[in-house]
């Protein structure tokens, strides 16, 4: 009998590829002399077009694939449950993702794993290749340095760029506690949350949670909690580590709790961040000692078997388990459920409750290439978990059953129409704000 890794192999093998290019010109009488259309498309007349284009950069959006295209950047450093497999290694990966792309966005997505890991290479090449693409997705590069190619390309280039693991992992994430949190009669500024991980993905939810209303957030990383003045990351407010998505301004999990390196500018800004808006009380401690009286736990570490069954009996009633590391999760749900955890979820899809960012990045990248915009800030990001977790009706909502599945036809219209509506609103206030100043001027 066949195992999932044979099945998986003999379909690659015999698929070799899993996308590819198809044109959208009807092939049937191209070649005629009279009435063909290859001196429409190609040489001569797509000299009027390239003309066009030259003296006005934005038709290249009317005129060509651009409006559609998005770019999946990944050097193999911080493949999803693999490591640093390198370039070669991370491609079947993010082909799966441009299938996903296609299928659930529409969205022809190329999957362009480099050969550097050095940062500059890396947001020189994606500068470089801007001219054909819409958006940018970055994907599976690891942190810290990832957060500076993000900060970087946001105020280089004039398209979005979209991190999976940090933007995507977030708004999945806070959907499904939106619903947790309704289900079980409980407020999201009353709560506890600790969040095992300080990397992408921990640093993302931690920011999305901050703008939703959380007031209690403990982050905890390979060193403990993170509190202000501590003193590996202490004094380095150099600003944020990375704003919202986009100019000026994964997957569920897999971030390293390690710190890899403590004098790392990148990851020390981030971190500092974290410590100046996040534990209230200044708790100190491992895991196991902040964790006591929380309501929620997110890990996104990266550790098989951190949350012991101890440390969810230590939590206030009803405690909800969100383990996201993939493909072993902190804990497994059986055994936060017999822990004494009310709801549990991992990034997996054969256990209930999948918390899986391929739920986001379609219908999110689908709304920033439709509307041309430059970016989505925190608000956005909220409002687009607020409209994901409206598709489980109150009367279907249960334990199991917290987030609607991948593949819902109602994702993309829902998250689309809900994030037009916000870059619209959030235009139209910078219209009327710049109308202000120059008025007062």
């Amino acid at each position: 009998m066949n195992t999932k890794k044979d099945e998986a192999i003999n379909l690659h093998k015999m698929l070799k590829g899993k996308i590819e290019i198809h044109n959208k010109v009807s092939i049937e009488n191209i070649f005629d002399e009279e009435n063909g259309t290859l001196g429409l498309i190609y040489t001569p007349g797509v000299a009027y077009v390239a003309t066009a284009i030259k003296d006005n950069k934005e038709l290249a959006y009317d005129y060509t694939s651009k409006w559609n295209n998005v770019a999946i950047i990944c050097d193999g450093t911080r493949v999803l449950g693999l490591g640093n497999i390198g370039p070669e290694g991370a491609l079947p990966v993010m082909e799966g993702k441009s299938v996903l792309f296609k299928i659930l966005g529409g969205i022809n997505a190329f999957p362009l794993c480099i050969a550097t890991k050095e940062k500059e290479e890396i947001i020189r090449f994606v500068k470089e290749i801007e001219p054909v693409f819409g958006a940018i997705n970055i994907e599976d590069i690891e942190s810290p340095k990832v957060f500076d190619i993000i900060k970087r390309l946001q105020n280089e280039i004039s398209i979005p760029v979209f991190h999976d693991d940090q933007h995507g992992t977030a708004v999945i994430t806070l959907a499904a506690l939106i619903n947790s949190l309704t289900l079980l009669n409980k407020k999201i500024d009353s709560i506890k949350v600790a969040i095992s991980g300080a990397g992408s993905a921990g640093y993302g939810i931690f920011k999305i949670l901050k703008k939703a209303g959380c007031k209690d957030i403990i982050v905890i990383d390979s060193k403990g909690a993170i509190y202000e003045g501590r003193e590996d990351i202490a004094g380095q407010d150099n600003g944020d580590a990375v704003g919202g998505v986009g100019r000026g301004a994964k997957s569920g999990g897999g971030d390293d709790i390690s710190t890899k390196s403590s004098n790392s500018s990148n990851n020390t800004t981030s971190k500092y961040e974290i410590s100046r808006n996040s534990n209230p009380r200044n708790l100190r401690g491992n895991l196991a000692d902040v964790i006591k009286g929380a309501d929620v736990f997110i890990g996104v570490s990266g550790r098989a078997g951190l949350l012991t069954a101890e440390m969810v009996n230590s939590m206030n009633q009803d405690a909800i388990i969100f383990a996201l590391s993939n493909p072993d999760p902190e804990i497994l749900p059986p055994d936060a459920l017999n822990a004494g955890a009310r709801i549990a979820a991992t990034g997996r899809s054969d256990f209930p409750n999948q918390i899986n960012n391929a739920v986001v990045f379609p219908s999110v990248l689908r709304a920033l290439l439709d509307t041309r915009a430059k970016g989505l800030d925190e608000d956005m990001l909220v409002a687009a978990s607020y409209a994901i977790a409206s598709l489980v009706e109150r009367p279907h909502l249960k334990e199991d059953y917290i987030i609607p599945k991948i593949n819902d036809p109602r994702i993309l219209s829902t998250v689309v129409k809900t994030l037009k509506e916000a870059i619209k609103s959030s235009q139209n206030s910078k219209i009327g704000k710049k109308r202000i100043r120059c008025g007062r001027g």
